[in-house]
């Protein structure tokens, strides 16, 4: 059985972190940061939207920034369909 992260590395997705800077809600002079990371397709990042738009809706803090790096683990090249296999003694 393929790991699904695996698959999805087949399918064009690469690791995307964001560097998500927010005001602090209580001190809003005040920034925090928070390191998001999941596998999403560039260049629209529509993993990385959704968690956005649910931050936007769901919680207190404003966004100040959000800084994407971005980088493709598995491509055409390092990858490519065995159809059988010999073993040698």
């Amino acid at each position: 059985m393929i790991d699904s992260s695996f698959d999805r590395q087949l399918d064009g997705y690469g690791l995307t972190t964001a560097k998500i800077l927010y005001r602090m809600p209580d001190h809003p002079t005040l920034l925090q940061t928070y390191l998001w990371q999941e596998y999403d397709l560039a260049p629209q990042f529509p993993e990385l939207t959704r968690f956005l738009e649910f931050w936007r809706r769901e919680l207190d803090g404003p966004l100040h920034s959000v800084e994407v790096a971005y980088r493709r683990l598995v491509g055409d090249r390092e990858w490519r369909q065995v159809d059988a296999m010999a073993l040698l003694h």
